[in-house]
């Protein structure tokens, strides 16, 4: 129990470390970090729908299309390159869905919707990130990186994760979503959400990029869909009949363990933030 507790600990330190690093150092190490993110946890969702014996999906086509767009997302929102960047993807794209007429396997169309559920759930919502970071500046003259956005959106999910996890360990009796994920409280989530916020008030303290009410809404609604993030992966595990989506980070599972919060989180945040036109 003891090694268990310094090896998980360990790992998440790094993690952590390797994140912010990336995150804060430059644009560059950010998109280049998280595009491989993207890639290895596409690889990983394929791998365990495959495994499930009901699928065949190509891992390695599906992880170079997520791999691709985040780039592409990065490189167009960056205003680095025009749309054409978007023509090799929709090529992946194509490919995916016309080899299946010519692999000849039981379930076509489970293989071809498990596919676009790695391209979708997983590619799409983690290129989406990039929407948030880089930001049009001067009356749209110039567009700049501001590793402020993706840095408070994992610090308002790994602070509301403690706080619900410390609060619904102490008074949690409510079970939020029993059926899914049956350690879950109504306690934790609402201790987890006021930890956000308190976070949220920090962080408008020391960026004016945004407001305090502005900031309260950021952290809120990624306390919200990251919840449901987290029960939709719960929801797929349970179905695959698995207990971690992997094991490349020893005491934490899979990357789809990790970012399974981050990967609802993103689309909501962006949906947030241009509905507000705070942009």
């Amino acid at each position: 129990m003891k090694s268990n507790f310094i090896q998980r600990s360990i790992t998440g330190l790094l993690f952590v470390l390797l994140l912010v690093g990336s995150i804060v150092y430059s644009p560059i190490t950010f998109v280049a970090l998280f595009s491989v993110i993207s890639a290895y946890t596409t690889y990983e969702l394929s791998g365990l729908l495959n495994n499930s014996g009901k699928y065949k999906i190509n891992r390695l086509i599906s992880s170079l299309g997520s791999f691709y767009l985040f780039i592409a997302f990065a490189s167009y929102v960056s205003d680095l390159t025009t749309s054409e960047i978007f023509i090799p993807y929709l090529g992946i794209i194509l490919y995916l869905i016309i080899s299946e007429l010519y692999l000849n396997q039981d379930n076509p169309i489970g293989n071809l919707a498990g596919t676009m559920l790695t391209q979708i759930y997983v590619g799409l919502n983690f290129a989406l990130i990039n929407t948030i970071c880089f930001i049009v500046k001067d009356g749209g003259l110039h567009i700049a990186y501001y590793n402020i956005m993706p840095l408070a959106l994992f610090i308002f999910i790994w602070v509301s994760d403690s706080g619900a996890y410390c609060v619904g360990s102490t008074i949690g009796k409510n079970k939020l979503f029993p059926r899914i994920s049956p350690n879950k409280s109504w306690e934790g989530s609402i201790g987890g959400a006021l930890f956000a916020v308190i976070a949220a008030l920090v962080i408008g303290y020391f960026s004016p990029i945004l407001n305090y009410a502005q900031w309260v809404g950021f952290a809120l609604v990624v306390v919200i869909f990251g919840t449901w993030g987290d029960l939709t992966e719960s929801l797929f595990k349970r179905q695959l009949g698995i207990k971690d989506s992997g094991n490349i980070l020893p005491g934490h599972g899979g990357f789809l363990d990790r970012f399974d919060s981050t990967i609802l989180a993103i689309p909501a945040v962006v949906f947030y933030l241009y509905l507000t036109r705070l942009f």
